[in-house]
């Protein structure tokens, strides 16, 4: 099983994968250029972080660039404001589920931050970083695959305050890649996610939560029931690290360059749907 995460398709996967999910006018003349290249463009401004304007376009036999490169950025914003990019994320996690190669034994949880040098209409300071930015608090299964990576908010709030969105866009995604999560799955959170609000919303959610305790949150050793945690599962979170590696391979996603929060978390989400397919591909 080829096990590389696809920065390119070939019309049969294109077709099966990609084009589904894309929108298309009913109205008006057809485009310039076949969806398969306009996708294609796409990936290489996601993969290679380049601007928009040194796209590497095509020339005809008069020299000139088949197609002018706002167009291509309109027709990602496009795909993005109509969710055709979101659905081809939640049918990454579909495809996975239907071959049996998601691990839903255990789950992960973590938050991966974007610096923001060139300002945007979402971003906030850390001072415990220095810097500006925002984030994206994801969910994953035990195999390092993405399943919910919804939400996206500025660096300035923690990990801790996140947890809850990222819990509901969860049951988006099982809704949608129609995924059953057995109950009292364990969720691995590292101790920036330690609060009494987030374990009580894990246990809503029917998941168990394993996560290890923050020093600062305990002075004293108090009376009661003492919380579960396990140490062997706690130490499969590796694995969301190595997920976040992958990630870093897009270097699209490292530093936030659009203006636009959705369109920035547009790329992420088709970073996460690329690395979803490494299965598939």
């Amino acid at each position: 099983m080829n096990q590389a995460i696809p920065v390119y398709f070939n019309s049969q996967d294109f077709n099966e994968f990609i084009l589904p999910h894309l929108w298309v006018g009913k109205r008006g003349p057809k485009p310039k250029l076949p969806l398969w290249k306009t996708f294609h463009y796409i990936l290489h401004i996601l993969y290679t972080g380049e601007q928009w304007k040194m796209l590497p376009i095509d020339k005809d036999a008069s020299g000139k660039p088949e197609i002018h490169y706002t167009r291509i950025w309109e027709k990602w914003k496009q795909w993005v404001e109509r969710d055709s990019v979101a659905s081809i994320f939640y049918a990454s996690v579909k495809i996975l589920n239907e071959r049996g190669l998601l691990d839903l034994s255990l789950l992960h949880g973590d938050g991966s931050n974007t610096l923001c040098v060139k300002g945007g209409n979402l971003k906030g300071y850390c001072g415990h970083k220095h810097q500006k930015g925002n984030k994206i608090v994801s969910l994953q299964d035990n195999a390092g695959n993405i399943l919910a990576p919804m939400t996206i908010a500025t660096v300035n709030q923690s990990d801790m305050i996140q947890l809850v969105n990222s819990l509901s866009d969860l049951k988006v995604t099982c809704r949608r890649a129609n995924l059953t999560i057995t109950k009292n799955t364990p969720l691995n959170l590292d101790p920036g996610f330690d609060s009494r609000r987030n374990r009580k919303a894990v246990w809503n959610a029917g998941l168990k939560p394993n996560i290890k305790e923050n020093p600062r949150n305990r002075k004293s050793i108090k009376r009661g029931r003492k919380r579960f945690f396990d140490k062997t599962i706690y130490s499969c979170r590796y694995k969301c690290e190595r997920t976040f590696a992958w990630q870093d391979k897009f270097r699209r996603v490292l530093i936030q360059y659009e203006w636009y929060q959705h369109l920035f978390h547009g790329f992420n989400l088709l970073a996460f749907a690329l690395i979803n397919l490494r299965h598939v591909h």
